[in-house]
């Protein structure tokens, strides 16, 4: 079915239901190390994103969605209450089940995560490669990502099954789930977070590293942090037995708390001992610290279209040319940001009448009739992150040159033909 997930379970079948969610790109393989030890005590419940691991192709393009199709998988097989782990993206959707349906879970460990994955931007400008050449690119460049040095050169077996597992990830959902972190943004509900939660991080993870886990602590009322040694983003997979030993702890103790009171809508919170220190076998043991928590941003209520204005606009032109637009903008030019904000981006690009894709075919031909050479940069590199392809964009500017002219067309090809040639080409 198209609203549930492949999954699998492991353990005795009367046990508690534990739910080991997986990372972008990954499957539900990257938990082997840990089932056989969590399976004596937990029915393991295991689960692969759409269009990984040979899961049905049907794209998610939001976190919620991949939440809301996880509970109905649940939901049709008499799952009611669980614990919850998850991997980075696997942790955004235990995140988001914590603060929608804190009723279902028991508790939450939250691995290599963040209340907002880097940028909207490098998710978006991810899609662009995948989409241009495939996720060859990206495979290729994981273990630097996912393993630390030492890890990927002395283990060249796993380093090899990382590359082959997302290079056999459909493209398609791979996308949509870069989407699906681009949007992803909990900083300012951090505090709504009720359920025990462990945050767990490698020392090493440069994508989701340390620094991100505080955040998530400070904000979290009830949550601790482990620091794994000698690890990088995928933690469970680079040291097994220090992550199985932190979750048996965690969830053997976070489980003995109290239920969700559904009548009156809150959940009893047992607040541990400052400062704990949680044990690992034979190595050194992850470091537990609390951190102050950040003020959360100021919420507003407006419906006037600049706030609907300056997020699509950021969401087709990227972060980094919006922020330079408005950095620039002085007492001579800033009224005309404002105007272009709320008009063009909050009244127009945010109707429904059109897709986005749409709309980028109807621009840059206006852009090559009038042209506006610069804009047609900026408006490439924006149909690329709206979704359409090298391919697109050229049929796009065979067709303005039959109705705007050859010399127009010229001038956009070549300017077409350098930002393409930028955005597609894969970082080394």
């Amino acid at each position: 079915m198209i609203n549930t997930l492949q999954y699998r379970f492991d353990g005795p079948e009367d046990a508690p239901v534990l739910i080991l969610g997986p990372s972008l790109g990954t499957t539900w393989h990257m938990w082997d190390r840990q089932v056989p030890e969590l399976a004596k005590q937990w029915r393991v419940f295991r689960f692969d994103l759409p269009g990984h691991g040979g899961a049905p192709a049907h794209p998610t393009g939001s976190v919620t969605e991949l939440a809301e199709r996880l509970l109905a998988t649940l939901d049709g097989l008499g799952v009611q209450r669980f614990g919850y782990a998850g991997c980075a993206l696997g942790g955004a959707v235990g995140a988001e089940l914590a603060l929608r349906r804190p009723e279902r879970l028991a508790s939450l460990t939250l691995i290599a995560a963040s209340p907002r994955f880097g940028t909207a931007d490098e998710f978006r400008q991810r899609g662009v490669i995948v989409r241009s050449n495939g996720l060859d690119p990206i495979a290729r460049s994981s273990p630097e990502r996912w393993f630390t040095t030492g890890f990927a050169a002395a283990q060249p077996a796993i380093t090899e099954w990382a590359v082959q597992m997302v290079r056999t990830t459909d493209p398609g959902c791979y996308i949509a789930a870069c989407e699906a972190l681009a949007a992803f943004d909990i900083r300012a509900d951090l505090g709504r977070i009720g359920v025990p939660t462990l945050v767990l991080v490698g020392s090493d993870d440069q994508v989701t590293g340390p620094a991100e886990a505080r955040t998530l602590v400070a904000g979290i009322p009830d949550a601790r942090l482990a620091v794994v040694p000698g690890a990088s983003h995928l933690v469970p997979v680079e040291q097994p037995a220090a992550v199985t030993d932190l979750l048996v702890r965690h969830f053997s103790t976070a489980w003995q708390q109290p239920a969700y009171d559904s009548s009156t809508g809150q959940m009893s919170v047992v607040v541990p001992q400052a400062s704990p220190v949680l044990s690992v076998p034979q190595q050194t043991a992850p470091v537990a610290e609390i951190a102050p928590a950040p003020q959360p941003e100021a919420l507003t209520g407006r419906a006037d279209p600049y706030d609907a204005g300056i997020k699509v606009r950021r969401e087709v032109l990227g972060d980094a040319h919006v922020d330079r637009a408005l950095a620039q903008a002085d007492e001579f030019s800033g009224d005309f940001q404002e105007f272009i904000t709320r008009y063009a981006w909050g009244e127009i690009w945010d109707r429904p009448g059109l897709d986005r894709r749409s709309r980028s075919c109807v621009t840059l031909t206006a852009l090559v009739a009038g042209g506006h050479l610069d804009e047609l940069a900026f408006h490439t590199r924006a149909a690329l992150r709206n979704g359409l392809t090298p391919v697109e964009i050229k049929e796009v500017l065979l067709q303005a040159a039959v109705y705007c002219g050859v010399p127009a067309a010229n001038s956009a090809f070549k300017v077409a033909q350098q930002v393409i040639r930028e955005e597609t080409t894969p970082q080394e």
